[in-house]
């Protein structure tokens, strides 16, 4: 396989798919036209309805490389986000999260916990062979309570990480997956560590999921005290 073609990304190719049917067909309807301007209604009836449908595949493909473009490659294990924690009082948080290339965020949470959501696209098949590279996106934020009676008693905080689209690509392959040959995207994955006043965490993405590493003392001593 081209090295170039394995450099290039799902939605790059989705949109070059999607300009090639709209050009397919633009000339199919400029065809179905000119036979029906000489009288050929069933030949141009069929050049109408390819172009149809070459069209509507084309618009499916831009507005699926749209979706898509809210997810980041991942290659290999990497740093995607880091979390700094403040507390505000009893079981009451605000995290800092930093993304590269996203502006910081706070957040209020509640509990003893936190725990951080992702969505991941795995290609198969067709998708593997072209080289096309796993790709996450963060899903939500939320609080945990350590006592399963508080986790369902006590006030909840949830966050969305991720603004909904007109399409999601999540859900378009999650309910067609077992038609499209190229992506699996039955996998999400969650991860959550303890929250203190001062601590600070990293969080990695795999191809095998979320991963949360301490990385100042206060979040280490949190981690090894953990119950």
């Amino acid at each position: 396989m081209p090295a170039w073609l394995s450099a290039l990304s799902p939605e790059f190719l989705l949109v070059a798919i999607a300009g090639t049917g709209g050009v397919i067909a633009l000339l199919l309807a400029i065809a179905a036209v000119r036979r029906m301007r000489d009288w050929e209604f069933r030949r141009g009836s069929v050049y109408l309805v390819g172009a149809a449908m070459v069209a509507a595949l084309g618009v499916g493909g831009a507005m699926l490389a749209a979706s898509l473009h809210t997810y980041s490659r991942l290659t290999h294990e990497q740093e995607a986000a880091r979390a700094v924690l403040r507390a505000l009082g009893p079981q009451r948080f605000e995290l800092l999260l930093v993304r590269e290339g996203e502006p910081s965020r706070r957040y209020e949470l509640r509990g003893d916990e936190w725990q951080i959501d992702a969505r991941v696209l795995k290609w198969r098949g067709l998708g593997v062979l072209l080289g096309f590279d796993t790709v996450y996106r963060f899903d939500r934020l939320a609080g945990r309570y350590a006592s399963n009676d508080q986790e369902r008693k006590a006030p909840r905080t949830v966050h969305a990480l991720a603004a909904e689209g007109a399409l999601d690509s999540w859900q378009l392959l999650k309910t067609y997956h077992k038609y499209l040959p190229v992506a699996d995207a039955l996998y999400g994955s969650a991860a959550y560590v303890p929250m203190a006043d001062g601590a600070q965490y990293a969080v990695y993405v795999s191809a095998t999921g979320l991963l949360i590493r301490p990385l100042n003392d206060a979040a280490k001593q949190a981690v090894g005290g953990w119950k």
